[in-house]
């Protein structure tokens, strides 16, 4: 039975058991063992992690612990949870690891960890790799010790993988977006990937000090991002936590959408474009009824899971299953992830504002009765001109504008979107006049919003309007 690991990882307040430094020193040098695949050959694994303080002793414990036993650390520096996943399986490294709490606060920490195939583990890996560690692991002879170096450039791979997942004549020009990155991993690798697609991007959350991740703002509090958006006349917001595997969505008006809202969009609009594998979404058994009953209405089927996003992985990979997710906001999409991904989730729907407005393109990412390609490769990515665009606007290096992430004297607000989370307390179908419209409308119309600020707190400062190109939905 497993002691150390818990739904997703080990985590616990830094500098007590089990998040110590010893203790990961220890867990470095079992995980080390337990995946090394023969006694000789190149053996890698690779460590991101978010900007907690704490991150930097257990990016060095965790390191030492991995080296002892021979293996070759790739050091990521703060990147999402998700990027790892990408990358231990694009870099061919045995082993992923992400330092990280999530969406805990600032004296939390976790480690969790990636299989070679970019999965996160199994209970049963998890429990020998306990074992491993209460045995305690023989280290390498002095000649066999690995080396450690850093990537410099694990934000941007990342990168143009969430930007190639999207079909090639879709893009995000002439939409305002508020991201709230949390002062987390994706501080500037999701300004930076919206502005790319075309968005003038308005950051919130984007000065991470080491300790005010999570603090006011992200997924688990997007009161200051909705307010933002309505005060800037934004499209969408998108909400991430700490390790940007959450997102919670937020439309034009300031409504917000929890996971199990946003779960049931994506399903109908893949099931009418017939992309929704199985006929079914994996969710917890935390969903909401009202989720069932509304998948139920379409002849769909939610299969419940244990709470935890690797729960949910597990059953669609057993299933072949391409969607599910967690009411909390982990949006498992695996025909472009191997976990929850909360950039990666949001922006199809950003990039799905205006169906209906040109030849009613629901759920689509061409000309009507067009199948969008899933997976285009990377280098199609730059024959796009994005023409229109003013290369300046919005970009957090070229002077482009931010704003702080909770005006105040916004109590209107704050009511219309505390009554539009009263939703996942409801059914669904008879609840539709408080959900976003953007899960009302008929056919589904989406804008996009980033926030960015140099801390989540601060009246927002005047954004000049500009116009929106409609483009198809996701």
């Amino acid at each position: 039975m497993r002691k150390l690991f818990g739904t997703d990882g080990v985590r616990g307040t830094a500098n007590t058991y089990p998040m110590t430094a010893d203790m990961a020193l220890r867990i470095g040098a079992a995980v080390g063992r337990y995946f090394r695949r023969d006694a000789s050959g190149v053996h890698r694994v690779v460590i991101g992690k978010d900007p907690r303080l704490s991150g930097y002793m257990f990016e060095n414990a965790l390191t030492a612990g991995l080296t002892s036993t021979g293996r070759n650390a790739l050091l990521l520096g703060p990147v999402p949870t998700p990027a790892v996943g990408l990358m231990t399986r694009s870099m061919r490294a045995d082993l992923g690891v992400m330092i990280s709490a999530s969406h805990n606060p600032a004296e939390d920490n976790g480690i969790k960890f990636f299989g070679p195939d970019g999965f996160k583990l199994s209970d049963q890996a998890e429990a020998e790799i306990e074992a491993l560690i209460e045995a305690g692991v023989e280290p390498a002879k002095a000649g066999n010790i690995g080396r450690a170096k850093r990537v410099d450039d694990a934000r941007f791979r990342y990168g143009e993988r969430v930007k190639s997942s999207l079909p090639r004549d879709l893009h995000l020009n002439g939409l305002k977006v508020v991201v709230d990155c949390a002062n987390g991993a994706a501080h500037r690798a999701a300004p930076e990937i919206l502005w790319e697609l075309g968005a003038e991007v308005i950051a919130m959350g984007v000065s991470p000090d080491g300790t005010n991740i999570n603090r006011g703002c992200g997924s688990t509090q997007p009161m200051a991002a909705a307010e933002m958006v309505v005060a800037q006349g934004a499209d969408v917001g998108i909400c991430l936590d700490g390790d940007a595997d959450r997102v919670i969505m937020i439309d034009e008006n300031g409504a917000i959408a929890d996971g199990d809202q946003f779960m049931a969009l994506l399903a109908s609009c893949w099931h009418k474009d017939e992309r929704l594998a199985g006929g079914a979404l994996v969710a917890t058994v935390m969903s909401n009824l009202g989720l069932e009953r509304f998948l139920e209405a379409q002849g769909l089927r939610l299969e419940r899971t244990a709470v935890g996003d690797r729960y949910v992985v597990e059953r669609m990979r057993e299933g072949g299953y391409n969607l599910g997710g967690e009411q909390s906001g982990h949006i498992v999409m695996t025909d472009f992830a191997t976990t929850g991904d909360g950039l990666m989730s949001g922006r199809p729907a950003a990039a799905g504002h205006g169906a209906g407005q040109a030849g009613h393109r629901r759920c689509r990412g061409g000309a009507a009765g067009q199948r969008a390609p899933v997976d285009p490769p990377l280098g199609d990515r730059a024959a796009d001109p994005r023409d229109g665009r003013e290369r300046g606007r919005g970009h957090p290096d070229l002077g482009g504008r931010s704003g702080g992430c909770g005006g105040r004297g916004g109590g209107g607000l704050r009511g219309q979107a505390a009554s539009s989370r009263e939703v996942s307390g409801r059914d669904l179908r008879n609840s539709r006049d408080r959900a976003p419209h953007w899960l009302r409308a008929t056919p589904i119309r989406m804008r996009i919003v980033a926030t960015s600020s140099d801390r989540c707190s601060g009246s927002p400062r005047k954004a000049t309007p500009i116009s929106t190109d409609q483009i198809g939905t996701w």
